[in-house]
Order: structure tokens, then sequence, then C-alpha cells
């Protein structure tokens, strides 16, 4: 299937944020020169990172690419842009057709209506705290914190933050940190206090060490 070519963005900070993480922690010393050059990358614009956060929940991530084609297609096929008003001028037949469960149905309308209202400030996002940038997020049907976290690290590249309901890093941690022993998000906590002002980096590591292929959102 064709589409339209993106092209990928990757942190100013990353090559600093390496050096930080080498000299304060011993497992990030050893991990991330396996990893060479490869780096957190940024595709597409805020919607359609969020739209494809919630077409893949509870999916596995071939089924969710399956459903993400058949939703292009529904709007337009692959030259349209994925937009606010492309979900909003589809009626639910259509969206079900996709693939799309009718829960998430109701959550890409709610997120595009959102978007055309202006209920999300996407233009201030660069200079508002992360907090900010969740709790308006979240108050999205069918965006959680760990979604929201998500955008932050895959979308805006906000470089300290540390996603604490991801099930992949608490086990990498467990596996690179405590010999494969059960960790507890407190305990978590403390050893990303030494990633600290580059948790979202840090992060990225422990996934690559438990799955060698990045995944974009």
């Amino acid at each position: 299937m064709a589409t339209r070519a993106v092209t990928a963005v990757v942190p100013e900070y990353w090559d600093d944020a390496c050096r930080h993480l080498g000299r304060r922690d011993r497992v990030m010393r050893k991990l991330i020169p396996q990893f060479g050059e490869a780096r957190l990358q940024s595709r597409g614009d805020a919607f359609t990172t969020l739209a494809r956060s919630i077409v893949g929940q509870q999916i596995s991530v071939k089924a969710a690419q399956s459903v993400w084609g058949k939703f292009i297609e529904v709007i337009g096929g692959p030259s349209a842009r994925v937009s606010p008003n492309s979900v909003l001028v589809c009626d639910n037949e259509s969206l079900r057709r996709a693939g799309l469960s009718a829960r998430k149905c109701e959550y890409l309308v709610d997120l595009a209506q959102h978007f055309e209202d202006g209920r999300v400030h996407v233009k201030q996002w660069q200079v508002m705290e992360d907090e900010a940038i969740i709790d308006e997020l979240v108050a999205i049907r069918g965006i959680g914190r760990w979604t929201a976290e998500m955008f932050l690290i895959f979308h805006l590249m906000r470089p300290d933050v540390m996603p604490l309901d991801d099930l992949g890093l608490i086990k990498g941690i467990s596996v690179n940190y405590f010999s494969g022993e059960p960790v507890s998000r407190a305990e978590a906590r403390e050893v990303g206090e030494a990633w600290a002002p580059f948790r979202s980096v840090a992060t990225w590591y422990i996934w690559r060490s438990l799955d060698p292929l990045p995944v974009d959102y």
C-alpha cells in the first residue's frame, strides 16, 4: 500500500543524553553502544500520532497496522491527510468497516472534536510543562496517562519522561538491574533518578534491550 513519505525528526539532545547516562549509570554505559546510531524518531503530526495510539490499543502491532491501513482507505485512500475533519465527516458505519470497535470509533470522534474545538492547545505545547499537556490529553476519551506519556516521548520528544505504567519499562529494569526479580514502581523510580534529566532516553534504551526493533507512534 502506498503511503505519503514522512520525514523523521531526531532529538538534538540525544548525544548529550547518551554521554550523561554513560557517566551516571553502569547499565546504560554498556547498553547504549549496542545500538550504534539508532535514535528515537518522531513522525507525523499530533492528531495522527494520537489517532494511531487509539487505533492500536489492546491489539497487536500487526493488527493495528492492518486496521490503520483500512482506516486510511475509509478517509480517502493513501494520499489522504489524516485530520480532525477527515474523521468528523465519516459516519460511524464507515469507521466500523475499517475494523474499529464501537468504542474506538467514539474515541476517535472525541479526539477529533477536541482538536476541532480548540480544547487542546497544540500550538502552545512546545512551551507547556509535561504535566499540563498530560492533563489536556487525558481529558480526551480513550487517552490515559500512559498514552499521554508515549505522546510526550515519541511526538514532542520530551527528554525526561519516565512512564512507570509501562510494562516494558518495568520488565526491562527488572532484567537489567535486578537479575529478573520483580520490581516495584518505587524501585523503578529510584533507578530512574540516576537517569534524570534524560529519563526518556534511558527508557528508550531499556525498551531496546527487550526488543531491538524500535516502535514508532
